[in-house]
């Protein structure tokens, strides 16, 4: 596995497969890697010929009083997991590598999808995203680019990005790996007390609940999201959202709307917890 630093390095290494005729699949991450990033690699060894991993905490996503310093950063795992599933190379750009003329002046910023659900509570989080994402893009010039459905706003938003902007690029969104107990992997997860560790999976749980409602019938969904929300502080989180959405929009839906993702972010303890499930009232 080739290890860069740099963009030039990068660029390099990437130029020669493109000369060699081969595809190339890229997997952006910030590190702390487990097996739902690496069930994403997978994804990406089976669409491309080369895969690429990108490692970097991108600072701008991160709001005031959000967790960017306290983000787990464990490079020498990161690399060894990475070797195990053979990827190609290895991208851990510094962020004046990524951000070399300091203060960043130019945003890629995607109206309307990521003001709802995490953009609502967390301003400016996408458009750290997308801007952070785009260079990533500009500088490997993938095929395909591989996200978890985990983040389902963050892969509808990035669809968005790449569909508008015109960038030559396949986005493949891979399903969310989970834990026996259905707690969606994620590297906040570590924070988890012991005690808070067996709770966590209760966040599923209640978007499995609401998911079966909906295929039984029930259609209101400002109802059931309070109903539901509401079960969840009981039980220790703190929710800041839990929401029936149009799929595609992203903002609160209704009985019109067919492609519904039910989506919920809550903190319990120390860590935010994100997850999703869909639901096509086409298929009920």
């Amino acid at each position: 596995m080739h290890i860069a630093e740099t963009v030039s390095a990068t660029r390099d290494a990437i130029a020669a497969w493109k000369r060699a005729g081969e595809t190339v699949a890229l997997v952006p991450t910030m590190g702390n890697l487990h097996n739902g990033h690496l069930s994403l690699v997978r994804e990406a060894r089976r669409q491309a010929d080369r895969v690429a991993v990108s490692v970097f905490v991108n600072p701008t996503q991160f709001g005031p009083g959000e967790d960017y310093d306290a983000y787990p950063r464990t490079l020498d795992q990161d690399s060894a997991l990475l070797r195990e599933e053979k990827a190609d190379l290895l991208f851990i750009p510094s962020v004046d590598e990524m951000y070399p003329l300091g203060g960043n002046k130019t945003w890629v910023s995607v109206d309307d999808l990521g003001d709802h659900l995490c953009g609502a509570n967390r301003p400016g989080h996408f458009r750290g995203v997308t801007t952070v994402v785009s260079k990533l893009f500009n500088i490997v010039q993938p095929d395909i680019a591989v996200f978890g459905e985990k983040d389902f706003q963050q892969l509808a938003v990035i669809r968005r990005m790449t569909a508008e902007l015109m960038m030559p690029i396949r986005i493949v969104g891979a399903p969310t790996d989970r834990e026996e107990d259905g707690l969606a992997r994620s590297s906040r997860n570590g924070f988890l007390t012991a005690a808070e560790r067996p709770r966590a999976a209760l966040l599923h749980q209640h978007l499995q609940q609401a998911r079966n409602a909906i295929a039984a019938g029930e259609r209101d969904y400002r109802a059931l999201e309070a109903r539901l929300a509401r079960a969840l502080g009981e039980q220790g989180f703190q929710v800041d959202y839990f929401t029936v959405a149009d799929a595609h929009t992203l903002a609160p839906a209704g009985p019109q709307h067919q492609d519904l993702v039910v989506a919920a972010a809550a903190r319990l303890g120390q860590p935010r917890l994100i997850d999703n499930v869909t639901i096509s009232l086409l298929n009920t």
